[in-house]
């Protein structure tokens, strides 16, 4: 089940059909997709996957961290409508929707499944000037954190399948 290959687009024109089917974030200003390759990713829904990366790994606990210096602001944790604060807005059977905002952007963050792989992408709009200049810098540290973190997810999840009888 464990792969460490992580591809990575950064570019509102480079986005995968797929993912940008699911997006809802009207006009984004920044958008990355990461996808890493996984035997049976089906296995586990993406509202799993999306917990197990934010939730269940070192690096998605110590997000919410870098979330707040930005000004997101969070819904509670734990609960069956956030993902460690962030809103669900959207879901299906292959995807899950996600969503926060600060005084100066939104963001939406999505995670597909598929048969072979689990993308996960990230859309933000700039609703005020200033996210221009805070935003760039942030997004350094995201690009370089969003391989870790689904590369944790991964393990995350395996090691949750040795725990389980029926996986």
């Amino acid at each position: 089940m464990v792969s460490n290959t992580v591809s990575a687009v950064v570019g509102l024109r480079d986005v995968p059909e797929g993912i940008g089917r699911v997006n809802t974030l009207a006009n984004p200003d920044y958008v990355d997709v990461f996808t890493i390759a996984v035997r049976e990713a089906k296995d586990n829904s993406p509202e799993e996957w999306a917990r197990a990366a934010l939730e269940n790994t070192p690096t998605g606990r110590s997000a919410p961290f870098l979330w707040r210096f930005i000004g997101l602001r969070l819904g509670p944790r734990p609960s069956s409508q956030h993902v460690q604060g962030w809103t669900i807005i959207g879901r299906a059977e292959d995807w899950i929707r996600l969503e926060a905002a600060s005084w100066f952007m939104t963001a939406n963050a999505v995670v597909k499944v598929d048969d072979t792989q689990v993308s996960a992408a990230l859309f933000v709009r700039y609703d005020l000037p200033i996210a221009a200049v805070i935003w760039p810098p942030v997004s350094v540290m995201h690009r370089r954190a969003m391989p870790t973190l689904l590369r944790q997810a991964l393990t995350a999840h395996a090691e949750l399948d040795k725990q389980l009888p029926d996986r």
